[in-house]
């Protein structure tokens, strides 16, 4: 897709996507060829909705995932999954577990480029961020009440809001910002790209980096 085809709200995102390095996530670590991490993607899915008639109502698509799964339970992400053997790369994956997560129409979705692939070390996953234009939306929804327990439209206004922002401590002692957004408290890996990505395109407002709080 040419660029000039792309709204222009998108134009941070697809900057950022030329020039994004492993260092600029921060406490995220470059995955390593050796460490023997699962290859997986993530689809960091962004839009506008007009359905409201409010222009610059930009949002991203995040799931919560069931309680009693093995990895990362009850815990908002984004859309993705572990890269099988059937797809062509992550790409493939990303989209595939979108629509089995929650129903998308792939055929909407424009990728706009792959971000460096990340460590998970905690869970043995080596995370590849998939960044996306949901060009033409379509009803999404919880399609396996196993791994998915609910399906969230996200707006980014209530993700740089400064009143949704803190740093969280989880009981394992590890730290991580936060967002309280849409009934989720969004943490660990996926705040830590959010974060970054809110930040590096120029969305992000200064917010109080001393609030923390204790997770259970």
């Amino acid at each position: 897709m040419n660029r000039v085809e792309l709204p222009q709200w998108l134009a941070p995102l697809v900057d950022l996507a030329g020039t994004i390095q492993p260092a600029d996530f921060g406490p995220l670590l470059p995955a390593q060829p050796s460490s023997g991490e699962r290859a997986s993607a993530v689809l960091l899915l962004f839009w506008e909705d007009t359905s409201q008639g409010v222009p610059g109502d930009i949002r991203i698509l995040l799931i919560r995932r069931a309680s009693d799964m093995r990895n990362h339970a009850g815990q908002p992400a984004f859309p993705g999954g572990t890269v099988d053997p059937t797809d062509d790369g992550p790409v493939e994956a990303a989209l595939r577990e979108a629509v089995e997560e929650t129903g998308l129409d792939p055929s909407g979705v424009e990728v706009l480029a792959t971000l460096p692939e990340l460590s998970l070390a905690v869970s043995g996953f080596a995370v590849t961020p998939v960044l996306a234009w949901w060009r033409e939306p379509s009803p999404v929804r919880p399609v396996d009440r196993a791994e998915v327990a609910s399906v969230h439209l996200v707006r980014v206004a209530d993700l740089v809001d400064p009143a949704n922002r803190l740093t969280v401590r989880h009981v394992s002692g590890r730290m991580s910002p936060a967002f309280d957004v849409d009934g989720l408290r969004v943490w660990g890996f996926t705040a830590y790209v959010l974060d970054r990505i809110l930040h590096l395109a120029g969305w992000e407002r200064p917010w109080d980096r001393d609030r923390a709080e204790e997770m259970s």
